[in-house]
């Protein structure tokens, strides 16, 4: 009770950056309040410089509220419809998040870029944005700074590909009479869930197709999320291989243990979706689960204030080039991937 006392008026203050940050997000949807509270966290950071007795309940928010997102994140997943509906978009999925990765590590090779910083860009480009980098970062033991200029490279190209991409499938003939090709395009080639939304529904706007793009799209975007749990599960298993080995070379009884190496959160995380899955099978009406995909969403904009908090604006300034240069490949790379297998698989 004691150590929760501790971290309350830390937890409290980041609760206080997430309020302001949440409803300007729901303002201004194509941006975020993941974004918003990193940026408040990072401008206060600038004054705020000796946390004191705020700084245990700071910590604690950036990394256990933040696991605490990514397990309520699950109750958003209902497998059946996914498996009923994405197997469609299943194999360009499978090819964007594969080039994305692979470009991020050899771009991490060219350009120099920290390890993390390269996998946090790489994962969050292939996957669902934010919420694959908070699902990503406690694995790695990614650093406040790492997340939040991670954060910062996936915010750039979502809004970029909210406010062109509707224009481009326009410009390259993609379908006007159905949603599907959009949809898919959208669902596979854009990272966050707002900014999917943005474009898929910018493009029912512009061809009055209802919600037909905005439907698939959303559902090609949950089928994405599922990639969260064997990319988190393989870096699990790397670096508490990698800690091992280094801790080998001065300790000879150290041994790699799965369990300890498992994210259990991501475990977690497994459980939920299944547990949405069960229910709505059962009859239960999925929006019973609205106030938990809520409470996650809202998690996740305390936790991005947390981390801008304890992160170095200046410092993100100064060397953002690299990682931007590294979002910029991951992003044309996946783009065109999806083009050309939706062109190859006769969806566009």
């Amino acid at each position: 009770m004691n150590s929760f006392r501790a971290k309350l008026p830390g937890i409290i203050a980041c609760i206080a950056i997430a309020i302001p940050a949440w409803l300007l997000g729901k303002f201004v949807p194509v941006v975020g309040g993941p974004v918003f509270s990193i940026l408040l966290g990072m401008i206060i950071a600038l004054f705020w410089t000796d946390k004191g007795r705020f700084g245990k309940g700071i910590k604690f928010t950036s990394k256990y509220i933040l696991q605490l997102a990514v397990v309520l994140l699950g109750f958003g997943l209902n497998l059946g419809v996914i498996l009923d509906t994405g197997v469609q978009s299943l194999p360009i999925i499978v090819c964007t998040i594969s080039t994305s990765l692979i470009l991020a590590y050899v771009m991490r090779k060219v350009m120099k870029v920290d390890a993390n910083s390269a996998t946090l860009v790489g994962v969050g480009s292939s996957i669902c944005g934010g919420s694959a980098i908070a699902a990503t970062a406690p694995v790695i033991d990614a650093s406040d700074d790492e997340v939040a200029q991670s954060i910062s490279v996936i915010f750039f190209f979502n809004v970029i590909a909210a406010l062109i991409f509707p224009i481009f499938g326009h410009m390259i003939g993609m379908s006007t009479t159905s949603g599907d090709a959009f949809g898919i395009f959208a669902g596979t080639a854009v990272n966050d869930t707002s900014s999917v939304t943005a474009a898929a529904s910018t493009w029912d706007s512009m061809w009055r197709l209802g919600t037909q793009s905005l439907d698939k799209a959303v559902t090609v975007k949950l089928t994405r999320t599922l990639a969260i749990i064997p990319i988190t599960l393989l870096l699990a298993v790397y670096t508490a291989k990698k800690k091992n080995n280094s801790h080998c070379e001065t300790e000879t009884e150290h041994s790699f243990s799965l369990k300890r190496a498992f994210p259990m959160f991501i475990l977690y995380f497994i459980v939920a979706s299944l547990i949405t899955t069960v229910c709505v099978s059962a009859g239960v009406n999925a929006k019973t689960f609205e106030p938990l995909k809520s409470l996650s969403k809202f998690f996740i904009v305390m936790a991005m204030g947390a981390i801008g908090l304890n992160s170095n604006i200046v410092k993100l300034i100064k060397t953002g080039g690299k990682p931007l240069a590294l979002g910029a490949t991951c992003w044309i790379g996946i783009t065109v991937v999806s083009l050309i297998l939706q062109h190859v698989l006769g969806l566009c």
